[in-house]
């Protein structure tokens, strides 16, 4: 087994290669892996590595501790200005473009909570195993932040009324609803996510390469566009929220919150 990781990803983004299979580690178990900027940027760097490796055939994304990826970093998130929205918003495109230009299998290891940007990177990736931990959905209105690209990835797996209410509401959904949904693939005990989620890339990778390889493509070349008109309307949406303020007020509260449970001075 190979442990080792280029050195700019290495910090926020752990691997483990086995028999052709990476798996791709978000490594900051402590804020339940939170998306911040160098979580984004090794997630990057580690899938382009990944990608160009002859000895990978497939890739897991899960993540460290008892979370797969509770979305944006909210210390980061609550100091974007408008004007910085589009090159900070930029950086979670990369991460779905970044997944989607990856010409093997990805499936994602959805342990516990994928929330928001989490849950939209389970979303971009092949496929998606659970367990009874998981728990998914699209919190953004909750902090401020408009549902856009969110509502976007949804669209390409939900019908309109159920998107609507997940994007309104906010709620996450279980593990159950999940599956039943299709939004999970397979499930798995807890114990055994990661060596379910490991067969079932082991099991894409042994199909046809340059078959799998041309149908991935063409499920990106037919979605491309869309995703591109979701990233610039999210800017937009996103830049009028900041604007308003509304982000920041939001954030500010619910951290000053946290950090009183935990005796912490605001900081």
């Amino acid at each position: 087994m190979e442990t080792s990781l280029n050195p700019s990803a290495s910090a926020a983004v752990t691997q483990e290669i086995q028999d052709g299979v990476a798996v791709l580690r978000f490594n900051r178990p402590d804020a339940l892996n939170a998306l911040d900027s160098n979580m984004r940027k090794g997630i990057v760097a580690a899938l382009g590595a990944m990608a160009s490796r002859e000895d990978v055939r497939a890739i897991v994304l899960t993540g460290a501790g008892r979370a797969f990826a509770a979305g944006v970093d909210l210390k980061e998130a609550q100091s974007v200005r408008p004007e910085d929205v589009e090159a900070w918003f930029g950086e979670m495109r990369d991460v779905y473009h970044a997944i989607r230009m990856v010409e093997k299998p990805v499936v994602a290891a959805v342990n516990g909570v994928a929330a928001g940007a989490g849950f939209q990177m389970a979303l971009v990736a092949d496929f998606r195993v659970g367990c009874p931990s998981t728990r998914m959905g699209q919190p953004e209105i909750n902090a401020g932040i408009p549902s856009v690209m969110g509502s976007f990835w949804m669209s390409l797996h939900l019908g309109l009324a159920k998107n609507m209410e997940l994007s309104y509401t906010g709620r996450l959904m279980d593990a159950e609803e999940c599956q039943t949904l299709g939004l999970l693939n397979r499930m798995a005990p807890d114990a055994e996510l990661i060596a379910e989620a490991r067969a079932m890339a082991a099991e894409l990778a042994a199909k046809p390469q340059e078959a799998f390889r041309q149908t991935k493509r063409r499920f990106r070349e037919v979605t491309q566009a869309a995703f591109e008109d979701a990233f610039r309307a999210a800017v937009e949406g996103q830049r009028a929220c900041y604007e308003a303020g509304e982000p920041q007020q939001v954030m500010a509260r619910f951290i000053a919150e946290r950090q009183a449970r935990k005796g912490e001075k605001p900081g």
